[in-house]
């Protein structure tokens, strides 16, 4: 059985294909109408009578005398009214930081304009214990808990909540320092969704089902070494392969059949998600190691560049933000930010560096130039930041956010306070704008908020899921 998608959910693919249709027909429109007046135009203006409330009136009408035209203006009419609120509106969220792994949604038309309650709750789940995000494709949200000695990956109906499939694992729960409990988010991909424990257990499910493609126990097939607070990143999918956080600079199998493509050295891995980006035209993958962020070549692991950066328990966990051949890293427990230029060298030059974002656990957004970001540790009453991206310079500070999460669309922040409330800011440089606010959850939330369809997905550490409308 094939994973169909829902009427309601388009691929970026199709979305692309339709608006392209509409395009064309919508320019054909006018040429088709200007076409001189005769038996054969495909257009003609005409006056008819027509009865009114003072008797007989005359109205001009478009006749359309060429069945060729009046085909194409009506399946433009129809695609138009079938598919442009959904071009507009509708964008899922499959894996970590979104569809371009960049914290960003282009989810436009989604309302900011809350009644005073708050927005409405449609479901609420409990998942177990952790900080797992929700991915959300073709109907589906994916995401992760831990309760009683094991880890579940649950599958659940996007609109409703309703359970589709569920699978556990025996898996501790890991709660040294803090609530323990699943760190990683699912990755959903042309059919199958994959997971990756704490503890090095990776999973490819068939995502329709739930049932096991294959799955693997990292750390005891390849002798990866188990970083201190166990495995923090996601799954990502680059063409055929699977890369990981696994070992010091990374490690990518082969997504179809789960066998190892290549590996790094048996050290300590951070706790970011791999990112696959192009530099100087060669895809390099992004991520944090216990002591340094490294780019490495995507086909063979190569390390190309590496900048030494030694966070307080080797927490690098926040993922690097590139611009063109520059990388943004931060991280927590005071060390601060830094601006890297990559070059052909081995250690990226220092565009700038300084403490004025420290971003220990969810990663900014890049907007216009400008970074948004959580500064603090866990615990602390942290701001919500704006800083310029080239100079460092910070715009503005909007205080007593905590250490939550967040991710932006339509010019929007959408923001997750430590202690459960939800917040819309404008994205502005200029100034902090908060255009709603509502308590949606209590207990503790580090997990940034999801945007996918008209819904807002938080998640807090008890493993509560509310699922928040936001269609205007």
């Amino acid at each position: 059985m094939n994973w169909k998608q829902p009427q309601n959910h388009l691929t970026q693919k199709n979305k692309e294909l339709i608006a392209k249709w509409i395009l064309l027909l919508t320019l054909l429109f006018p040429v088709l109408s200007a076409q001189p007046m005769s038996s054969s135009a495909p257009f003609q203006l005409a006056n008819v009578p027509s009865s009114g409330n003072d008797g007989l009136i005359w109205q001009s009408k478009i006749m359309i005398s060429n069945p060729w035209a009046a085909g194409a203006v009506g399946t433009t009419i129809l695609l138009i009214s079938l598919f442009a609120p959904m071009l507009t509106t509708a964008d899922d969220w499959p894996h970590w930081r979104g569809p371009q792994r960049n914290g960003i949604s282009a989810e436009k038309g989604w309302s900011s304009n809350w009644p005073k309650d708050g927005p409405a709750i449609v479901w609420k789940a409990s998942v177990g214990l952790g900080f797992s995000s929700v991915s959300i494709a073709n109907g589906r949200a994916v995401t992760m808990g831990n309760a009683d000695g094991q880890d579940t990956v649950f599958c659940l109906d996007a609109k409703s909540g309703k359970e589709i499939w569920k699978h556990s694992y025996p898996a501790e729960l890991g709660d040294k320092f803090f609530e323990g409990g699943t760190t990683g988010t699912p990755t959903v991909d042309g059919g199958r969704a994959f997971t990756l424990s704490r503890w090095g257990d990776i999973f490819c499910f068939e995502a329709d089902s739930g049932k096991i493609v294959w799955n693997r126990n990292l750390a005891k097939e390849t002798g990866a070494r188990v970083p201190a607070w166990g495995f923090g990143g996601s799954p990502a999918v680059h063409e055929n392969m699977l890369l990981l956080n696994v070992g010091e600079a990374g490690m990518a199998l082969d997504k179809a059949t789960g066998k190892t493509i290549w590996q790094s050295a048996q050290k300590d891995a951070g706790y970011s998600t791999p990112l696959p980006v192009r530099e100087n035209g060669k895809w390099v993958v992004l991520l944090g190691s216990e002591k340094s962020y490294l780019g490495v070549a995507l086909q063979s692991g190569k390390e190309r560049w590496r900048m030494k950066w030694l966070t307080e328990y080797g927490v690098n966990a926040s993922d690097p933000i590139p611009d063109g051949d520059r990388v943004f890293i931060s991280s927590g427990y005071g060390k601060g930010a830094v601006l890297l230029k990559i070059t052909e060298q081995a250690e990226p030059e220092v565009i700038w560096k300084s403490k004025v974002l420290k971003t220990q656990l969810n990663t900014s957004v890049l907007l216009d130039d400008y970074l948004y970001g959580l500064d603090g540790d866990a615990g602390d009453d942290a701001p919500l930041k704006c800083v310029e991206y080239a100079t460092g310079i910070e715009k503005w500070a909007y205080p007593h956010m905590g250490t939550g999460g967040l991710i932006a669309a339509d010019g929007k922040l959408i923001v997750t306070g430590s202690r459960g409330e939800l917040f819309i800011f404008a994205a502005s440089s200029a100034e902090p704008k908060a255009l709603a606010r509502a308590q949606v959850m209590g207990g503790k939330c580090w997990t940034a908020p999801v945007l996918a369809n008209g819904l807002i997905y938080c998640r807090n550490s008890r493993g509560d899921i509310a699922c928040v409308d936001v269609h205007k």
